[in-house]
């Protein structure tokens, strides 16, 4: 019986094969790609406009430099956001997933922190007891410490696979 073109095995028990089956799975997969990357999309857009409303509606409430630095800190988010965006984009085209976006996030991410750490801190400092201030003040430092050297090491990450040989393959995670 050569009916269909399907092996005798599937024939007999008239299931799909597991070409089928990873068919199916890998579309379901470029579906979900599409749905979380359309999702990182519209996530962008509504903290921009958020972001930008908030800023421009309470400019008499806050002082000009704290809500300065909120605005930059929703753009960087965005940035994040539009970058994983564009990750999931060029993985839809390629079908490759590179580590560069990736690197390139956990850059912007930790410079976000730096940038609003110190913010905070001049905050916190008013609103707790002159004691414990050098406590927080000792936590504010291991926080910036450790985002440099976590900004320094992607860095480091980044330069080595620029300068990596061309010749091969393209990192995939």
């Amino acid at each position: 019986m050569a009916s269909h073109g399907l092996p005798e095995s599937e024939k007999k028990f008239h299931r799909p094969s597991m070409r089928w089956w990873l068919g199916l799975m890998d579309q379901l997969d470029r579906l979900g790609y599409v749905a979380a990357g359309f999702s990182l999309l519209a996530l962008g857009m509504i903290v921009f406009v958020h972001a930008w409303y908030i800023f421009l509606s309470r400019p008499m409430q806050l002082a000009l430099l704290p809500a300065g630095l909120k605005l930059l800190n929703d753009l960087l988010l965005v940035i994040i956001l539009l970058e994983l965006f564009r990750t999931v984009v060029r993985f839809l085209q390629t079908e490759v997933l590179e580590l560069e976006p990736y690197l390139s996030v956990g850059i912007i991410a930790c410079t976000r922190r730096l940038l609003t750490a110190s913010a905070e801190l001049s905050y916190q400092l008013e609103l707790v007891p002159r004691e414990t201030r050098h406590e927080l003040f000792q936590q504010y430092l291991m926080d910036v410490g450790l985002n440099v050297v976590v900004i320094i090491i992607l860095i480091l990450g980044l330069y080595l696979l620029r300068t990596r040989p061309t010749t091969e393959r393209p990192a995939t995670i």
